[in-house]
């Protein structure tokens, strides 16, 4: 018999919106996330701009996820997206995800975009289960790496 995968969802994932505290939480999530972590800074003026949406996953009150967002006229543009290993598969993201489409969906957005490195097996599966398909490639767009990122679009 084949191993299978499983899937833990959590309970009650809640989310709000990001706020200068809660960034000790976000960058300890950022910097074992990604290759080229944000900083601080970067979240901050981030959140400085009415057209940027950053918001927080909790569990229990414990930050396990974040998203940030702009919205531009009818377009959504997925910024960064990360959940704590040890809550990863258990529909933190999609939540997140969900969240980021209704918020944006409430101010008039019909479409969303994203960058995506083109090895991320997990978040190409996460995207597509949420629309977005395959629209072009960026081409040595990581810099850490010179790996291409995939361009995908979705329509909402």
């Amino acid at each position: 018999m084949k191993n299978k995968t499983v899937v833990e969802t959590a309970v009650d994932i809640e989310t709000r919106d990001m706020t200068a505290d809660d960034l000790e939480d976000v960058l300890s999530i950022e910097s074992v996330s990604f290759p080229i972590p944000w900083s601080e800074g970067m979240f901050l003026e981030e959140m400085k701009h009415s057209f940027c949406h950053d918001l927080v996953g909790l569990v229990g009150g414990q930050i396990v996820g974040y998203i940030s967002f702009a919205i531009v006229y009818d377009e959504i543009y997925l910024r960064n997206l990360a959940v704590h290993k040890d809550w990863r598969r258990r529909s933190v993201a999609s939540k997140l995800l969900s969240t980021m489409i209704d918020i944006s969906s409430g101010m008039g957005a019909r479409y969303g975009t994203l960058e995506v490195r083109k090895s991320n097996k997990a978040a190409l599966g996460l995207y597509k289960n949420f629309g977005f398909v395959v629209k072009g490639i960026r081409p040595s767009y990581y810099s850490d790496t010179g790996e291409a990122a995939l361009i995908m679009w979705a329509d909402f």
